[in-house]
């Protein structure tokens, strides 16, 4: 059973208060091998943690499955599970190699256990906990999840609590972040998650897979006022999202005015996209009023995700964040889709805790993560 230190590791992170300077726990410098296998990225990555607490990505190799799955749309499960077998091995071989490093010089090895495609997430799970038993090393189950919610601690040194906007193609939520393990998720999506509606939208209107960066690149040249898509659930008191009924619109609009010009494509990628820029900073404004009466204020707003590589996105919650006084948190974007240095973060932040997982630990295709909280 995994050993709980969460009161110290809080006491060492809220370094912003000065009379607990003296009292944290001492750091010592570790180094973890993650795998990241739950979609259509297999990836392999080697992160470090310094003296001070700051983390550094010694390797970050990522192999995309874009070419092997645009044929079919979306992503194809058995294809992506084989991709993974046929490729992990040369991804922590290069990983490692990347950083100078042996097996041996690592102090754990993490895996993400789920949420995901179960197919691929037994094929990193695996490998993750072979390599942890011939190296002697403890192995630490990450939830992916998890994952997306510490990289802006990886990134930027963020304190605890913040608010997160989740947003990928499978994901929408907005959780109070107060710690390790600990997570309060306020607002989530009732259907469609936003990257996938930026995905389904883009497959309606022709364009090529993946669809979400298609999608932006459309809108740049559109009109966003040209149709009067709607805004689901704005100003409802619960941060919610449900993006179904926009997609519907979008398709209903396409509908009735085909066939599509490359200008009428252009107009409602870039209406598409301004009404969900809209319910993103309604949701998150809904979302901060919970934060307080659940955590206090937060140190920042932070947005993880594939759809935080999103510009106008970016844009519209810097705006956002500068009114409501908040710091915005944006990782690279190649930090917001999925990788394996997240996956390693997450791992050194539990190990850190002594949070590690024995061998048993099972794969999951659903693993909430307010589910976590102990």
């Amino acid at each position: 059973m995994a050993k709980d230190r969460r009161s110290d590791y809080r006491l060492f992170q809220n370094n912003s208060e000065t009379t607990m300077r003296d009292t944290r726990p001492a750091l010592v410098t570790m180094r973890i091998l993650g795998l990241e296998t739950t979609c259509d990225e297999t990836a392999a990555a080697v992160v470090s943690c310094d003296g001070e607490g700051r983390g550094h990505i010694l390797a970050n190799e990522v192999l995309s499955q874009i070419a092997e799955h645009a044929a079919y749309g979306g992503v194809v499960p058995e294809i992506a599970a084989r991709a993974h077998v046929e490729s992990l091995d040369l991804l922590v071989a290069r990983a490692l190699a990347r950083a100078g490093l042996d097996l041996s010089d690592m102090d754990g090895i993490a895996a993400a256990a789920g949420p995901g495609l179960i197919g691929g997430v037994i094929v990193g799970l695996t490998a993750a906990k072979a390599l942890a038993l011939v190296a002697g090393k403890p192995f630490i189950a990450v939830n992916h999840l998890e994952g997306h919610a510490l990289t802006a601690r990886l990134t930027d040194s963020v304190a605890f609590p913040y608010l997160l906007l989740l947003a990928s193609g499978g994901h929408t939520q907005l959780v109070c972040v107060r710690g390790v393990g600990d997570y309060i998720r306020l607002g989530t999506t009732i259907d469609d998650a936003i990257g996938e509606a930026f995905d389904k939208t883009a497959k309606m209107l022709g364009l090529p897979y993946p669809g979400g960066p298609e999608v932006e690149k459309e809108a740049l040249r559109g009109d966003p006022e040209r149709f009067n898509l709607p805004r689901p659930m704005l100003r409802r008191d619960v941060p919610d999202f449900s993006l179904s009924g926009l997609k519907t619109a979008v398709r209903l609009e396409a509908e009735r005015i085909a066939p599509l010009s490359a200008t009428d494509v252009a107009d409602l990628c870039a209406s598409f996209q301004a009404a969900v820029v809209d319910v993103i900073v309604d949701r998150s404004r809904v979302a901060l009023r919970a934060f307080h009466a659940a955590a206090g204020n937060p140190t920042a707003l932070v947005v993880a995700g594939g759809v935080a590589a999103n510009q106008m996105i970016r844009a519209a919650l810097q705006r956002f964040a500068a009114e409501a006084g908040l710091r915005l948190v944006t990782p690279p974007p190649a930090l917001c889709t999925d990788n394996a240095a997240m996956i390693a973060w997450a791992g050194l932040e539990r190990l850190r805790l002594d949070l590690t997982d024995d061998l048993t630990a099972p794969a999951r295709a659903r693993w909430p993560l307010d589910s976590m909280r102990a």
